[in-house]
C-alpha cells in the first residue's frame, strides 16, 4: 500500500493514502477498517492484480466512486457511474433544508443519480415524488437507486427537459442543476472535468441557464405555500434570487453549506 500511495501522490491525487486504503479494501472485498490487518505478502495474486488495476485507473484520475460503483450520501450508499454527477456532501445542505418543513409531493429537476429524490422519499415514508432528467442513462441510474432504497413504488422517473411534460402541483421542488460557467470548466479537477457528464456540470454558457428555465415556470407547479430549493455555486445567490423573484416567488433566503459558502437558495409560492 505504501508504493500505491506514492504512485497516487505522484499523480496528483489529493488524499493518496486514503484512496490507496479504500481501493485495497475493495480489491480484497473487506471493510476498509480491516486493511491494516493485511500484510502485502499476504495478498493473493488475484487480489494483487485487481488492486494494481484499480491503482492504475486512479492514477489517471478516475474517481474512486466510479471504481467502487457507489458513493455515500446522507447515510445511504448510491450506485453511481460516469453517466451521473457524483452525490456530494454539500448537497446534503439542500436535504436538511427540505426536511425542515413537511412535504407530501416532491419534484426533483435534473435528478441524475436520484440521490436527492430518493433520500427525501426515504426520509418521509408518506411522500411521493417525480424525478426528471434529460439523460436516459441518468433516468435508469435514478430508477435503480429508487429500487435499491425501496422507494420505487413512490417515485416516478421521467426523461424530460426540466419541467416539460410535467403536470400537477407539488409541495416541494428541488434541483441541483448544472451551474458551472463554461469559463470555469478548465479549473475543475480532472476527476470532475474528465469523468463526470458535462451536461450535469455546465450549461456551456454562464451557468445560469437552468435557473432561468426553472424560475420561469416553477410558480405554476407549486401549491400555495410550496417551496423551491435549488443548489447554487457560491457566487450565484443574488442572480438566482433575482430570477426566482421575477418568476413570482417570494420569501427568498440563502443557506450556506458546512464550509460557510452560499449553497442553496430557498423560495416560496405564497399565494
Amino acid at each position: 500500500m505504501v508504493a500505491a500511495t506514492a504512485r497516487l501522490r505522484a499523480a496528483g491525487v489529493s488524499d493518496p493514502a486514503r484512496d490507496a486504503r479504500i481501493l485495497l479494501a475493495h480489491a480484497a472485498r473487506i471493510e476498509a477498517s480491516r486493511v491494516t490487518l493485511i500484510a502485502p505478502e499476504a495478498l493473493s495474486p488475484e487480489i494483487a492484480e485487481r488492486y494494481e488495476q484499480l491503482i492504475a485507473l486512479r492514477a489517471i484520475r478516475v474517481p474512486v466512486s466510479h471504481l467502487l460503483g457507489e458513493r455515500e450520501f446522507y447515510g445511504r450508499r448510491f450506485k453511481v457511474s460516469g453517466d451521473v454527477l457524483d452525490p456530494r456532501p454539500e448537497t446534503e445542505t439542500l436535504i436538511e433544508a427540505a426536511l425542515a418543513e413537511p412535504y407530501g409531493k416532491v419534484l426533483d429537476l435534473g435528478t441524475g443519480s436520484g440521490c436527492i429524490l430518493v433520500t427525501l422519499l426515504a426520509e418521509r415514508p408518506e411522500a411521493t415524488g417525480v424525478g426528471t432528467d434529460l439523460s436516459e442513462a441518468a433516468c435508469l441510474q435514478a430508477s435503480a437507486n429508487a429500487v435499491l432504497h425501496r422507494v420505487d413504488g413512490r417515485a416516478e422517473i421521467r426523461k424530460a427537459d426540466w419541467l416539460d411534460g410535467i403536470d400537477g402541483r407539488f409541495d416541494l421542488i428541488v434541483s441541483n442543476p448544472p451551474y458551472i460557467a463554461q469559463a470555469e470548466m478548465s479549473g475543475l479537477a480532472p476527476e470532475v472535468r474528465e469523468h463526470e457528464p458535462e451536461m450535469a456540470l455546465t450549461d456551456g454558457l454562464d451557468g445560469l441557464s437552468a435557473y432561468r428555465s426553472i424560475a420561469g415556470h416553477a410558480h405554476d407547479f407549486l401549491r400555495p405555500g410550496g417551496r423551491i430549493l435549488v443548489e447554487i455555486g457560491p457566487t450565484q445567490a443574488a442572480d438566482v434570487c433575482h430570477l426566482l423573484a421575477q418568476g413570482g416567488l417570494q420569501e427568498m433566503s440563502v443557506i450556506p453549506d458546512i464550509d460557510g459558502r452560499d449553497r442553496v437558495v430557498r423560495a416560496r409560492r405564497t399565494s
